[in-house]
């Protein structure tokens, strides 16, 4: 029985900062890390299509995952305002997502 599941979401950079915004995840908060570590993501990518600006990401997430408790976490709201100011937001200041349905695996 699997432990994990995928889930795949789309994001979008203003335009101009897709240097900002791999320097920033290259710099990434270790605490940020282990946080989303602890809250069951695992296996976490993101790509970018440099011609759009938009980012595709792509996680394996635990069966306990709990995306509103890691939303309300002071660590998560604190990098998504640093984030802010090179993303497409909502008011809160996370980023506009567009969940994807998977059509297609191969192991």
């Amino acid at each position: 029985m699997k432990n994990t599941f995928r889930n795949a979401f789309t994001m979008k950079l203003k335009p101009g900062f897709e240097t900002e915004y791999k320097i920033r995840h290259e710099q990434i908060w270790p605490e940020l890390t282990a946080l989303l570590s602890e809250s069951g993501i695992q296996d976490y990518s993101i790509f970018l299509d440099e011609q759009t600006g938009v980012l595709f990401g792509v996680q394996k997430l635990s069966l306990e995952f709990d995306r509103s408790e890691l939303s309300s976490h002071p660590l998560m709201r604190k990098w998504w305002n640093f984030m802010a100011d090179i993303m497409e937001t909502n008011p809160d200041n996370s980023p506009k997502t567009n969940s994807l349905k998977e059509v297609f695996h191969l192991d």
